[in-house]
């Protein structure tokens, strides 16, 4: 491509809103998990199916970015606790879920009982309890607090690079105003 290594990092970045190597990452865990739920594949062949070196690297993948290991996600959230909680938000109900390792479900609710149903469908196995807490609470905090000075959250954002983009640039807009011509 005729670019450096930094430029082509710097222009991709720009591009999708994140580094080539998370983008990466997203595409590699969505594959490991169609694999796991389609061929129910061994953690092992699903690692080395995805390019990845053993079952070390899939289980680090998984905790990063999914918030559970590749195991409990194959299992339907078999042994696995989730919290949930619904707020209103802004753009209205939310329903956000989480684990001891960060959040893993995330859902506008027009329909409590239905939103609580797609997540439970995603789990099935899991323990689900009806509880608010920190990491909940944190995620909450972006419609009400400048999200500049919020703690990180460990989210995995879902959608098109062009989606990606336009949220990333909505970032960009401090909280209360306004902002014209944000994409480039």
């Amino acid at each position: 491509m005729a670019l450096s290594p930094f430029h082509f990092q710097r222009l991709f970045t720009d591009w999708a809103g994140v580094s080539p190597k998370k983008f990466l990452q997203f595409l590699t865990v969505e594959y490991a998990k169609k694999i796991l739920k389609d061929n129910q594949a061994s953690l092992f062949d699903t690692a080395i199916e995805t390019g990845l070196s053993g079952t070390g690297r899939l289980h680090d993948l998984f905790i990063n970015i999914e918030g559970m290991t590749p195991g409990e996600y194959k299992n339907g959230g078999q042994n696995l606790f989730i919290n949930y909680s619904f707020a209103e938000s802004p753009f209205g109900n939310v329903l956000v879920a989480s684990t001891t390792r960060g959040i893993c479900h995330t859902a506008f609710a027009d329909d409590e009982q239905e939103a609580l149903q797609a997540l439970q469908s995603k789990f099935p196995h899991a323990v689900y309890k009806q509880v608010v807490d920190l990491t909940q609470q944190n995620v909450l905090y972006i419609f009400t607090h400048d999200w500049n000075k919020l703690r990180q959250v460990k989210l995995h954002l879902k959608g098109t690079p062009f989606q990606l983009k336009v949220w990333e640039t909505l970032l960009k807009i401090p909280l209360g105003k306004l902002w014209g011509n944000v994409i480039s």
